[in-house]
């Protein structure tokens, strides 16, 4: 999308590196299941399930299903795409297959403006998809291969209450040459306020962070999914508390909408009004540090700088209730009053907010 200001970046970390499983006939082998619970202190006290110190076959066949399941995604961009001056129009990331029919779940923003969507399996075959949906409440996206993905099993999903904070997890990313795997823990569970107009109720962060973050599968012990990968966060603990890690969206998120995302291609709540600011939150304020240059709130007269002060006459000093108070019109095309402090003086600017969803370009042929 294009923007108007100084960027706000979340830039990779350093480390640590992925760990790469080896590969036997497509499958993760065993021995590199056993790996996952060769660390003393760190693994094997929560993710032992026999008594001998020795995880049991059950668990590992699990674990080997689940990483499986995980496969690349490579997405082209429609020419002349908004998304692409932040997203690239070349994009790669992750997903994971959710369906008997070969569905495959993943982060919404790898599919903004798609023209064209592959599958690369972990045996570098490269499979033509096609969107299913993209929700922007959630953040989730769908995709299903064109042909058929044969031999592999759709996984379970766990809730975000049968983990704890500190418990250790696997996050899984695919290639063209095996599932990739790296080792993180929980630190919280809390809401999360997106500076891109979004929100949800419960995110989960981890630590240390993952750098191919984009899709991946956050798997307990027992193989079962727990999350998407999304973000990669200085701050996992909240406000000016770390360490630096990931932002994964739990699965139990999708539970409520799968069947409306794949009937549509969206959720109701994705319809909402949009005014196109990114927005940041320090000290009890909300300040505005980008406008979209497609936007209404650019047209309005919003800038960088702008310090929001209330909403409709209702006081606003979290993200997350600027976008509340935001989203309660039950259309997405309304007229919004902004009281905001433009350097010394405050003002009320009218901003006729749009749906969000009628700004991306599709291909032709959609």
């Amino acid at each position: 999308m294009e923007i108007h200001g100084s960027p706000v970046r979340f830039m990779p970390p350093s480390g640590p590196v992925a760990l790469r499983a080896a590969r036997w006939g497509g499958r993760l082998l065993i021995a590199g299941v056993l790996l996952f619970f060769a660390f003393p202190g760190l693994l094997a006290a929560t993710l032992v399930s026999r008594s001998d110190g020795r995880p049991g076959s059950a668990q590992v066949q699990a674990l080997q299903r689940a990483g499986d399941a995980v496969v690349a995604l490579r997405v082209a961009a429609i020419g002349g795409a908004r998304s692409a001056d932040s997203l690239g129009r070349e994009r790669v990331g992750s997903g994971v297959v959710i369906g008997p029919d070969g569905l495959i779940l993943t982060i919404g923003y790898l599919l903004l403006e798609a023209e064209t969507i592959e599958i690369v399996t972990q045996d570098d075959h490269v499979l033509p998809a096609r969107e299913v949906a993209y929700d922007l409440a959630t953040g989730f996206g769908l995709v299903r291969p064109l042909v058929p993905l044969r031999g592999i099993e759709p996984v379970p999903f766990a809730g975000v209450g049968s983990v704890k904070a500190g418990e250790p997890l696997l996050v899984a990313t695919g290639s063209s040459s095996g599932t990739e795997v790296a080792f993180t823990r929980l630190v919280a569970t809390r809401p999360f306020s997106g500076y891109w107009e979004y929100y949800i109720d419960t995110a989960l962060f981890t630590s240390p962070p993952v750098i191919n973050h984009s899709g991946a599968a956050l798997f307990n012990r027992n193989g079962e999914l727990l999350g998407i990968g999304s973000l990669f966060v200085m701050e996992t603990g909240g406000p000016d508390h770390g360490p630096p890690g990931n932002m994964f969206v739990p699965v139990q998120l999708l539970r409520p909408v799968l069947a409306e995302m794949q009937a549509t291609g969206t959720t109701r709540a994705s319809v909402r009004p949009w005014l196109g600011i990114s927005s940041s939150e320090h000290d009890g304020q909300v300040e505005i540090v980008r406008v979209d240059r497609s936007g209404p709130a650019l047209a309005a007269g919003l800038q960088p700088g702008d310090v929001v002060l209330e909403i409709d006459g209702v006081e606003v000093r979290t993200l997350e209730a600027f976008y509340k108070q935001l989203w309660k019109r039950p259309a997405p095309e309304s007229d919004v009053v902004l009281t905001v402090r433009q350097g010394s003086e405050v003002r009320k600017i009218k901003v006729h907010a749009i749906d969000r969803m009628q700004t991306l370009r599709k291909p032709e042929s959609i």
